[in-house]
């Protein structure tokens, strides 16, 4: 069934032309109707427009009527717009059906949005990183992103690392949020963090040194945020180099040291993150958790 989806650019200037055309063909070529933003390619300085152009073009994609309000792209620039979102606006968007889907810095605006409303987005892929990847988009996140335009997905399932001690644990009725953790350390102390307690906290992030994600972690630990949380799910953390001075010092050991310092359950390897192959995941939803071994699933049913 075709699908009105509304593409915009709130965040980075799209640089790579060829990588959004790509996206926007592969999504007419899937049958749906595609509707470009005006200022979708804008660019000034590093951003996608100006401050006033890209909160426009926000609030222009809640008015659409779309099914799917998807972004261009992710980098940086909504964290400046918090104070000036129509945030109702995309509420009632929402709550008439458009579904608002991005990554990266797009957690800016779906934690604000769930702050402010308690609406519910969609963590998931960007029109360039995602439909217009090479050599082709990842059929798991079209998959995806096809059950969430069709109400068929329910759920992602997926197995942790190797070496992760064997859990059996079942959380019932909890609030899944979280995204990229940059941008979620941005928000603390902020009237845009969320105050979540008992919830699932899901994290990504790309171009961080493992120590970098200790030191962010570890604000969020200080700050009383990981202690309020049933379990920490990590997804993926990409894009970063070791360098001899680490002498042994890598992702896993931020992992240990986590699991070390909570209460919470922390889960590794969601397939979610600056990757092609990604699960779609309701930020704001109520979920189960299911854990049986190295296998974890997160359950949220039909989210409109």
């Amino acid at each position: 069934m075709k699908k009105h989806i509304y593409i915009y650019s709130p965040s980075g200037a799209v640089r790579d032309k060829a990588a959004f055309k790509r996206g926007v063909k592969r999504l007419q070529s899937l049958g749906h109707e595609v509707e470009v933003d005006t200022d979708a390619l804008a660019s000034h300085t590093r951003f996608a427009g100006d401050d006033a152009q890209r909160l426009a073009a926000i609030h222009r994609a809640a008015t659409s009527g779309a099914d799917v309000a998807l972004i261009s792209r992710g980098g940086y620039g909504i964290t400046r717009l918090l104070p000036d979102i129509r945030y109702k606006t995309l509420a009632k968007a929402i709550g008439k059906g458009t579904r608002f889907v991005g990554i990266s810095d797009f957690t800016a605006l779906q934690l604000a949005l769930f702050a402010k409303t308690g609406a519910i987005t969609w963590a998931g892929p960007a029109v360039c990183e995602g439909f217009g990847a090479l050599p082709a988009p990842d059929d798991i996140m079209e998959d995806c992103f096809a059950d969430m335009l069709h109400d068929r997905g329910e759920g992602a399932g997926w197995r942790q690392h190797p070496g992760t001690d064997s859990v059996n644990k079942v959380v019932r009725g909890a609030t899944l949020w979280g995204g990229n953790l940059s941008i979620l350390v941005s928000l603390l102390g902020t009237p845009y963090f969320p105050k979540i307690k008992s919830g699932v906290l899901f994290l990504e992030d790309v171009s961080e040194h493992p120590y970098r994600l200790e030191r962010m972690l570890t604000q969020l630990l200080h700050a009383g945020v990981l202690a309020q949380q049933k379990a920490i799910v990590l997804g993926q953390f990409t894009g970063f180099s070791l360098t001899p001075h680490d002498r042994g010092y890598r992702l896993d050991t931020v992992v240990h040291w986590l699991r070390s310092k909570v209460k919470a359950t922390v889960i590794s390897n969601l397939p979610y993150g600056h990757v092609q192959t990604k699960v779609m995941l309701p930020v704001g939803a109520q979920i189960d958790l299911l854990l049986e071994g190295r296998d974890a699933l997160l359950l949220w049913g039909h989210q409109g």
